[in-house]
């Protein structure tokens, strides 16, 4: 299967059944143009998994190329803007950080134990209803980062000075940065920063390197990065992550956003009068270029409704 991004968004007829996924203030409406529904199943491990309706026991088809890890990343990075969002609102007891290495450290299992054992020490510091959500980035050189959102259930408001965080890693430098309150979809923010890349000359041959078309394979774009116009590739940090790798952790209170389907005119009377600030639609094809399917998304921001309205 692929998928083809296509630039004009087909019009969703009202009696249309479509999915609503509800993160508070951002609302999406997904249609599909012929609706799928995947039998039940059970994950027996990471090899098998059994189809409950009929006790059939398959193996998973696990990831064997790069373009096949991109895509599944995409759908992954999908996931992670839409737990953010619900979980995270730019409130006074939330904050954001990074952390790094001193070195240009490029173990993955080394990563995840340093994480737990810094969780554990900032717990015992500051109490244990703490919730976090933590993706992992890496760097053009094999290096890896950790970006990390926390919340801090039973404190009104929080502020730890960057040494106190540095001291509670201890494998390397940290930033802090309370969540800014103008930034209405904090997972959209934080995913394109995750999957974009600077263009740089190293990063320009890392991906020179990994993708056989090159930079000609990506679009670039222009950001403003304190004051400084800066390029960068889109989406060119996704072809770093190793093939099956977990990017993203997050502890029990972390919850994920529900979703139900309804008919399109449904939906629409929750997102009221508000107009879609991002719409797209992709074709699914076959192998052989046929149309599988088409998909439409809708997103709605009720906060910049709000705005307008004001």
């Amino acid at each position: 299967m692929k998928i083809k991004h296509v630039n004009t968004v087909d019009e969703i007829h009202n009696e249309k059944l479509v999915k609503l996924t509800d993160m508070g203030h951002i609302k999406e409406i997904m249609s599909l143009d012929k609706p799928c529904f995947s039998p039940n199943i059970t994950k027996i491990d990471k090899d098998l998994y059994m189809i409950n309706n009929t006790g059939e026991v398959l193996e998973y088809k696990h990831t064997e190329n790069r373009k096949q890890n991109v895509d599944n990343l995409r759908r992954t990075f999908k996931k992670i803007r839409n737990i953010i969002n619900y979980n995270f609102g730019g409130r006074c007891n939330e904050l954001a950080f990074t952390l790094t290495y001193k070195e240009n450290m490029t173990d993955n299992q080394r990563l995840y134990n340093d994480f737990k054992k810094f969780f554990m020490r900032l717990r015992y510091r500051y109490g244990n209803d703490i919730d976090y959500f933590n993706v992992v980035e890496p760097q053009g050189r094999g290096a890896w980062h950790c970006h990390v959102l926390l919340r801090f259930n039973a404190l009104e408001r929080i502020y730890i000075p960057n040494d106190e965080i540095s001291k509670l890693w201890g494998a390397g430098f940290v930033t802090v940065k309370a969540i800014k309150k103008d930034v209405d979809n904090l997972g959209a923010y934080l995913s394109a920063y995750l999957g974009d890349i600077e263009l740089t000359e190293e990063n320009r041959q890392v991906i020179s390197d990994c993708c056989p078309g090159g930079l000609k394979e990506f679009e670039l774009k222009t950001v403003e990065v304190d004051g400084e116009q800066k390029r960068f590739i889109k989406g060119g940090r996704l072809h770093l992550y190793p093939t099956g790798m977990n990017i993203y952790r997050k502890s029990r209170g972390m919850k994920e956003p529900s979703s139900t389907y309804m008919t399109y005119s449904e939906a629409k009377k929750i997102v009221g009068s508000s107009t879609p600030n991002y719409n797209s639609m992709v074709v699914i094809l076959d192998d052989e270029d046929n149309e599988v399917n088409r998909i439409i998304y809708e997103q709605y921001n009720l906060k910049r409704k709000d705005s307008q309205d004001k």
